[in-house]
């Protein structure tokens, strides 16, 4: 903190009236101290920081702060208002103000600095310290930490206030020992001691750099007022270091005070939770602790957030290397494959509009005629080009985006589009994200000097990498990636007959193994990298469709059991049977899962045998799809579409035999027969009820 903040970035006397104002005139020291390059620049960053949330809190404190690309080093400027300035506190106008400036790349020391400025604001001695400091000089050294708040005003020291608190408990225990000592011999068992309430919280702001930490020392402090375990994740700028699954599994409620998405939200899911803006966690800390603690008692908990995301899964120390890699491949595929449907999707309508010669049409932009159909067509069809055009790129970016996280976007797109312009393509796009991470994550093990490090993430990192990236893309691996991205190619434009079909059972058995786990997504991206160029080949369009409709069958074959012998399934699977006709038609695996979980030896291979029989069929009777996904929807862009039907219809036929089969060789399962018995029950019980009509 020593080089943040100086007596001469202290302004004891501050006359500014206006927020904007106090903002300028600690700007203007910063300025002169050379720490900001241009005013207007960081006033403005400061300014549109400001329009996410207010920076005033309860207290009489203001902290306006930003990140920027005009700041040369991590800066805190403190001003101490008279009349006040109002900076949207909700209990008025504020009289101490901390003007925070962060680099653009500010690294982790010196934002884990900023951040335990922020925890010390919410200590009343502190506040009160600084408002009676009588120069620059002190208030400077009490925000370092270099001098304690006056004797008068200090805190309890934590070991003082430990003995103290070791004392008071020896006395207690000394006074009770008589009447424990009573009890014991009343009773032969004392009741054990109940357990605290037990809280974890998130918090998280828009910067990272001050709310962030202010909402996670308000709530501990709050927690320990009134007698709760609370445990704080806090997710800043400087990173954030994942509370122990143990922890989280002992809570008894969650708090989320945030501003941006809770990163892996799912973590706390089947709790009690309260869920606010970080401003609700500084300043109404005890009110959510009543709150959560209200909700326990009611038994009111949240569902799943819905799977995490690849990048935010793939942190875990304790995982094998090969876990790592298949999710850092998942990163860049499950960011790739919006591109692919948008583009695919955009192509196959473009076709459809304008006829298969659509691809020769002029541009747009030098012919579009708005009454004409071909127009459209071509318009359709460009737009698909260009989404295509990031396909290799994303893919690349984001692998190195999983193993890196932003450090790797940069090497990543730029290793990606390089793979377009030597023909590497898919593969290229693979081998460049690997390699973009891998150079990232070796430059950050570097021990890097501290006056380095906040240009490390904006100009050393992406050109260091980069330049190493490209360099063997070019040179070294390039040509041997195309050579064996053009012999897939050719690979598959010769499938014919008997391989073809096989191909298709194979990629069929893929796509229902694990619905929409790793085995599909492999089948799913293999087809897709088919048909992610501009004029894919016949052979990957029938690959294509033959991977969808393998896709649709599961979830349509459950609904189809449910349906015609419903006594074999609980009254909850009847229920989903019937989600899963619109699933299965829309493509969508998943559907299938909660069958899968409930009855995975019988449902699973049944599964299976039927998608295997579909994309056989698929690829014996060519059928052709262009467009990645959509299910029954894009039914009219296939090729031979009513064979195309047929082959869904015998797989999902066949896998409901075999379910409806395998089900029926065992017994009704208990919730079935009990559901419909009481529902034969109360049917009879009515009838005998029943009056009869005049």
């Amino acid at each position: 903190m020593s080089d943040m903040i100086t007596a001469d970035l202290v302004d004891l006397d501050l006359s500014a009236d206006t927020k904007e104002a106090a903002a300028r005139a600690l700007a203007e020291r910063m300025v002169a101290q050379g720490r900001v390059t241009d005013l207007d620049g960081f006033l403005a960053d400061v300014a549109a920081r400001e329009a996410q949330m207010p920076t005033g809190l309860d207290g009489g404190i203001g902290i306006p702060h930003c990140r920027s690309a005009h700041v040369t080093e991590p800066t805190l400027a403190f001003g101490r208002s008279a009349a006040g300035i109002d900076f949207g506190a909700p209990d008025g106008p504020a009289d101490l103000v901390f003007l925070i400036a962060a680099p653009a790349g500010a690294d982790d020391a010196h934002l884990t600095i900023l951040s335990s400025l922020a925890r010390q604001l919410m200590n009343t001695e502190f506040t009160d310290a600084l408002r009676s400091a009588d120069d620059a000089a002190a208030a400077a050294a009490l925000i370092r930490g270099e001098e304690a708040p006056k004797a008068s005003e200090a805190p309890e020291p934590q070991g003082a206030a430990e003995g103290a608190s070791g004392t008071a408990g020896a006395a207690e225990d000394s006074a009770a020992a008589p009447a424990a000592a009573s009890a014991g011999a009343a009773a032969d068992t004392p009741a054990p001691a109940a357990r605290p309430f037990r809280v974890v919280a998130v918090t998280s702001c828009p910067t990272g750099i001050a709310h962030t930490y202010m909402a996670a020392e308000s709530l501990e402090n709050a927690g320990r007022e009134a007698g709760v375990e609370l445990v704080v994740e806090t997710q800043g700028s400087a990173g954030f270091t994942r509370l122990d699954p143990a922890v989280i599994a002992a809570a008894d409620g969650v708090i989320f005070a945030h501003d941006v998405p809770v990163r892996d939200k799912d973590r706390f899911a089947g709790k009690p939770t309260v869920d606010v803006g970080v401003k609700a966690g500084i300043n109404r800390a005890a009110e959510l602790i009543t709150e959560v603690r209200g909700k326990a008692e009611r038994g009111e908990v949240t569902a799943g957030a819905g799977p995490a995301t690849p990048v935010e899964r793939a942190g875990d120390s304790t995982e094998g290397y090969g876990t790592k890699l298949r999710k850092w491949l998942m990163s860049g595929v499950s960011y790739m494959v919006p591109f692919v449907a948008a583009g695919g999707l955009l192509i196959a309508l473009g076709f459809a509009i304008g006829g298969y010669k659509i691809n020769k049409a002029p541009s747009v932009m030098d012919h579009f005629v708005w009454t004409q159909t071909d127009s459209w067509g071509a318009l359709l069809f460009q737009i698909g080009v260009v989404a295509f055009g990031f396909l290799v790129p994303v893919l690349a970016g984001y692998i190195a985006y999983g193993m890196a996280d932003r450090p790797g976007l940069v090497p990543g797109f730029v290793g990606g589009a390089i793979a377009l312009t030597i023909n590497a393509g898919f593969l290229g796009g693979l081998a460049a994200g690997l390699i973009a991470g891998g150079v990232v994550m070796a430059i950050q093990k570097v021990a890097i000097p501290p006056a380095l490090r906040g240009v490390m993430p904006v100009v050393v990192i992406p050109l260091i990498s980069s330049a190493v990236v490209g360099f063997l893309m070019f040179v070294v691996i390039g040509k041997p990636i195309a050579a064996a991205q053009k012999g897939m190619t050719d690979w598959l434009g010769g499938l014919t007959g008997t391989n073809a079909v096989l191909l298709g059972a194979l990629l069929g058995l893929m796509m229902c193994f694990d619905l929409g786990g790793p085995v599909n997504k492999v089948a799913y991206t293999f087809a897709t990298a088919g048909i992610a160029v501009t004029n894919p080949s016949d052979s990957a369009m029938k690959i294509m469709a033959a991977v969808m409709a393998a896709g649709m069958v599961p979830p349509l074959a459950m609904a189809l059991a449910t349906t015609v012998r419903g006594r074999l399934f609980t009254r909850t699977e009847r229920e989903n049977g019937k989600a899963a006709w619109v699933l299965g038609l829309s493509f969508i695996s998943e559907g299938a899962i909660p069958f899968a979980a409930a009855d995975p030896l019988r449902v699973i291979p049944s599964a299976m045998v039927g998608g295997a029989l579909t994309g056989a069929l698929s690829m014996a009777f060519g059928a052709t799809l262009r467009a990645p996904h959509g299910g029954i929807f894009v039914v009219p862009l296939i090729g031979n579409p009513f064979l195309y039907l047929i082959a869904i219809a015998a797989g999902v036929c066949v896998t409901t035999g075999l379910v409806v089969l395998l089900k029926g060789l065992r017994k009704p399962a208990p919730e079935a027969t009990a559901a419909d018995s009481a529902a034969g029950a109360a049917g009879a019980a009515g009838e005998r009820k029943q009056p009869v009509a005049a």
